[in-house]
């Protein structure tokens, strides 16, 4: 079972007998680390409401025409990137509940096989939703500090192969995770990933918000208006505050897994 995501396919007990020698050998040495059951219900929510939050994503910006550039177009791919890990979930939620309930009878190879392939299509999606969230705050950077020359430097074409780059390069690593699954490097790797991305967007959007607060500094002291800097300092401070927070919020937990993963096999 690959242990990219937070799979339960292999933990159940229709492949206890297949696991108990090695359960039996590694309890003494792993018997601090306890385990932690989340109901299926809720995993089944989760995926339920991402499933419908992303597609309204997806469906504004493919019908409102006044959307259609590259900034959006980013958008639309981080929502779809989203929508994969969505119905990943949801098709592995339901398939333990229909073992649970032995609705579905299914060989412990058989359990492997579809374990692999939603770990596939999660760990692709999770690389191509972190990526997609670096670049849209890359090309929010272009936007504010080449605003005269965004047009020419984020053509459309520079965007499609943008988004082919990120979609292929997602499918070979997530590849290769699945692969190598067993090699604690591969995780390390893949938490570096998500390090990677959370400084890559602390430090643009810290910028940004420094030009911002600059230019606000700037007209305040023309317009002598000092509580409406300090007001536009204030909101500038705390969206990025949340952007950043929720960013964090949504992805720590996950790679705080895969951290107990490596400490705690």
């Amino acid at each position: 079972m690959s242990t990219l995501a937070p799979l339960r396919l292999l933990r159940e007990p229709w492949n206890a007998s297949e696991g108990s020698q090695s359960n039996a050998t590694a309890g003494v040495g792993s018997a601090w680390c306890q385990g932690l059951d989340i109901p299926n219900g809720l995993f089944l929510a989760l995926g339920l409401v991402s499933l419908v939050e992303n597609l309204l994503v997806v469906a504004a910006v493919s019908k409102n025409r006044n959307l259609h550039s590259p900034t959006y177009y980013f958008i639309c791919c981080l929502a779809v990137s989203d929508t994969l890990v969505s119905v990943s979930n949801l098709a592995e939620t339901l398939f333990l509940l229909l073992l649970e309930h032995g609705v579905l009878v299914a060989r412990a190879s058989v359990v492997r096989r579809m374990d692999n392939v939603i770990d596939l299509l999660i760990c692709s999606s999770v690389v191509s939703s972190l990526s997609f969230l670096g670049v849209i705050a890359v090309d929010r950077y272009i936007t504010i500090f080449y605003a005269l020359r965004y047009h020419s430097i984020m053509t459309l074409q520079r965007a499609v192969v943008t988004m082919a780059s990120v979609w292929l390069a997602s499918t070979v690593s997530s590849t290769v995770f699945i692969t190598c699954y067993r090699n604690n490097a591969i995780l390390l790797c893949l938490i570096g990933f998500f390090l990677f991305m959370l400084v890559l967007m602390l430090v643009l959007y810290i910028h940004m918000f420094a030009l911002a607060r600059h230019h606000l500094r700037s007209i305040s002291s023309q317009q002598k208006q000092p509580t409406v800097y300090r007001s536009s300092s204030l909101k500038g401070a705390v969206t990025l505050t949340i952007l950043l927070g929720v960013f964090f919020i949504c992805w720590g937990p996950f790679f705080f897994h895969l951290i107990l993963i490596v400490t705690c096999p």
